[in-house]
């Protein structure tokens, strides 16, 4: 639980980062970039593998490369439910998914050899 906590609270801080330099994204405070985060991830463990699924074909046409896109669409649709968060266009949520998601690879890397180690 701890862990979940951590995570949710880094990557509140990367979508506040990701304000500073991504023009088109803006979040008005903390509450609502934690808020955010929560929406992201439930948004991506409920919505992101029925589109992953749905998009299957245009995955392997595109080798792959419209994961990206799905990506974006997710943190768009994410912002959509949070007040205090706003993704202006198609763009700065393709950037901020890209942002956020390699801020979160980072952060799932240490928590991995972490747990190695223990």
């Amino acid at each position: 639980m701890t862990r979940l906590a951590i995570r949710i609270l880094i990557v509140a801080l990367a979508v506040i980062g990701v304000s500073y330099v991504v023009s088109g994204i803006t979040v008005s405070n903390f509450l609502a970039a934690v808020l955010f985060a929560l929406v992201l991830g439930l948004v991506n463990a409920l919505v992101r593998p029925i589109v992953k699924l749905l998009t299957l074909p245009l995955k392997w046409l595109t080798f792959g490369l419209f994961t990206f896109v799905i990506n974006a669409l997710m943190f768009w649709l994410a912002s959509r439910f949070v007040f205090g968060v706003r993704v202006d266009s198609l763009i700065a949520a393709f950037w901020g998914a890209l942002l956020v998601g390699l801020v979160s690879w980072l952060v799932n890397q240490v928590f991995k050899k972490k747990k190695k180690k223990d």
